[in-house]
């Protein structure tokens, strides 16, 4: 295997991130989502959307994983004011599914846990499609457990259920 890393996202990242995204969506999601939702993942709006975040700067983190010369996962995490206090989230992590199985979602979500420590959360939560039979088993590897809530988002065309994983942001890669 090539060098693997994990570094924070850059201007010259967004293409990458938008067609991480845009692909694995359309493959591990197309069942749940509308094909709408799935073709605005490439729309110009998106592009900016993730170039803003890019830019965003403390307490939002964007960082991407690599294989070689390769990008081949992102993630996107922040920590943020919430109802009764801090909240540490991973808002995504994706690795493309041809890159998979090789310790590139550990080392995103060790680094973003890393990020979302120093900001002074000792906990997070990650909210994944009940249908994402892989993710959900990722977290759960990861020591992040279900831990009871749900919520229901409108795709335009139907519903998406999400259950929450929460555990902790001391995390070691492997």
């Amino acid at each position: 295997m090539a060098l693997a890393s994990v570094r924070p996202a850059v201007d010259a990242d967004v293409d990458e991130i938008v067609r991480i995204q845009a692909e694995t969506w359309r493959l591990v999601y197309a069942d749940l989502l509308p094909a709408a939702a799935l073709e605005a993942l490439t729309s110009p709006d998106a592009r900016r959307t993730w170039a803003d975040a890019v830019h965003a700067g403390e307490p939002f983190h964007v960082f991407v994983a690599q294989e070689g010369e390769w990008t081949v996962g992102f993630c996107a995490a922040a920590h943020y004011a919430g109802q009764g206090g801090s909240i540490a989230e991973i808002s995504t992590l994706l690795v493309e599914p041809r890159w998979g199985r090789r310790g590139h979602g550990g080392r995103l979500l060790a680094v973003a846990g890393a990020a979302l420590r120093r900001a002074g959360s000792q906990t997070g939560r990650a909210w994944v499609p009940e249908a994402d039979h892989a993710s959900r088993r990722f977290y759960d590897r990861a020591g992040w457990a279900a831990d009871g809530a749900v919520r229901t988002l409108d795709t335009g065309d139907g519903t998406l259920r999400e259950v929450r994983h929460a555990g902790t942001l001391d995390l070691q890669v492997q």
